[in-house]
């Protein structure tokens, strides 16, 4: 008979230090990517590992980096990191190096390079040599760039004799393509399928037009059981006006996007963990970075282009073992986004609601009229289609030969016995300052 017996930090071979750090932080047992993955990176192993979000991805690959620099004495040369942790959003950038000092027993220096905040500070730091750089692509490539850090391409000018590891709670075939061209014999380790969703996580489906979303989310605001939100936009200016609505409407919120300065998206981030705001409304950048306890609910206001991000975006629920919901508004116009979701999480979400409205606002469907056609009126009478100009203006009726067509159900003629012409507000305009010029009243 096989017995399941559960190790401990112990078990992994990490060094005493780092024992210690863990007990008194409370964590006495590894997570499954962890459990997996520690080992054979403390042995010099390229890993690739994929696990569900909130699952312990950052102390998988942070312990090991931090026994590595246990071990070796002295200082970083000028100029120098002895780790590199690249991360793609600012928002992880500080999260992981936050986590890196909270596990470290010995006193270790580290340097943020992400854009957002003056670079003056961060040379400053690089120039001493540091023990790790936890950073974001664009601005590391900047440094590289102006010289600042002794690094020719993030990747090649590492060299040869370096180990490398990357963890995603997905892995899309164009990036595993691309991991191998940068891990050497990596070991894919995969604690959960790509792509798949925490199971504690409630999803579902609401159907709403682009205007019956404001009142559905105030509907859902309403239930205080919705205690810590997180609501993501598709864009900038979504967010923006979404978290104006939201305080329009009496509710406490931030927002979190690429706009914003690196300060004001720390001090959003920083109201929110406080519970100084209820609600934080945020576009996909803040989908890979944001690890604050007790979310209880995330909201997608709309769903994003890619099904990927939709993953990120409600792992920020129900992370650590706890439960979440996750929400999702969608008009008729985001079926076929829903659809790309759902083949990736190979699930299907239960959808509630119906949509109300006008169809070209993403509202009900219905049946397809003929061009040029419309609803009966209360006489029933049809109106005829009227023809366009290129670039949508509309062209009075002309034919493709230059000649005009009549106008009006009966072809009603203007004066002389010749059609009625049709004048755009600029073509009466013109006519009435001509008029105007040579005394005519």
């Amino acid at each position: 008979m096989r017995l399941n017996v559960t190790r401990t930090f112990t078990d992994l071979g990490l060094p005493a230090p780092l024992l210690r750090t863990l007990a008194k932080a409370g964590f006495e047992t590894p997570t499954p990517i962890q459990d997996k993955t520690i080992k054979p990176q403390l042995e010099g192993r390229d890993i690739m590992g994929i696990a569900q979000t909130g699952s312990g991805k950052t102390a998988a690959f942070g312990l090991p980096i931090l026994a590595g620099l246990n071990a070796l004495t002295g200082h970083a040369s000028p100029m120098t990191t002895r780790a590199l942790i690249l991360a793609p959003t600012r928002e992880l950038a500080v999260q992981i190096d936050e986590v890196l000092r909270s596990l470290s027993e010995k006193k270790i220096t580290t340097v943020l390079v992400l854009g957002g905040v003056s670079r003056s500070a961060q040379i400053n730091k690089i120039a001493r040599g540091v023990d790790v750089v936890v950073a974001t692509p664009g601005r590391l490539k900047d440094l590289i760039d102006d010289r600042k850090i002794k690094l020719k391409q993030i990747a090649a000018a590492i060299g040869p004799r370096r180990q490398t590891v990357m963890f995603s709670a997905t892995m899309s075939d164009e990036i595993a393509k691309l991991a191998k061209g940068l891990l050497n014999d990596p070991m894919r380790i995969e604690a959960s399928t790509p792509g798949t969703t925490v199971v504690k996580v409630e999803q579902k489906v609401i159907l709403a037009n682009t205007k019956q979303k404001r009142d559905e989310l105030n509907t859902l605001l309403a239930d205080p059981a919705l205690e810590r939100v997180i609501i993501f936009s598709r864009t900038k200016h979504g967010a923006d006006k979404v978290t104006k609505n939201l305080m329009i409407d009496g509710h406490e919120a931030a927002a979190i996007h690429g706009n914003k300065s690196q300060n004001a998206r720390q001090a959003a981030l920083k109201a929110f963990s406080s519970g100084k705001a209820r609600i934080l409304v945020a576009t996909d950048i803040a989908a890979r970075g944001i690890d604050v306890p007790n979310i209880t609910h995330v909201i997608n206001y709309e769903l994003p282009d890619d099904p990927e991000n939709y993953v990120h975006r409600i792992g920020r629920t129900a992370r650590n073992g706890a439960t979440g919901v996750a929400i999702t508004l969608m008009n008729g116009e985001e079926r076929s986004k829903l659809r790309d979701v759902e083949r990736l999480i190979r699930r299907t979400l239960p959808v509630s609601g119906e949509l109300k409205g006008p169809a070209n606002e993403g509202g009900a469907s219905a049946a397809p009229r003929p061009r040029g056609a419309r609803p009966a009126g209360a006489a029933g009478a049809a109106r005829p289609a009227r023809g366009h100009a290129p670039g949508g203006q509309r062209n009075g009726g002309q034919r493709p030969d230059g000649s005009r067509r009549e106008h009006g159900p009966a072809g009603k003629a203007g004066p002389g016995g010749q059609p009625k012409q049709r004048w755009n507000s600029g073509q009466k305009r013109a006519a009435k300052a001509k008029r105007e010029a040579v005394g005519a009243h």
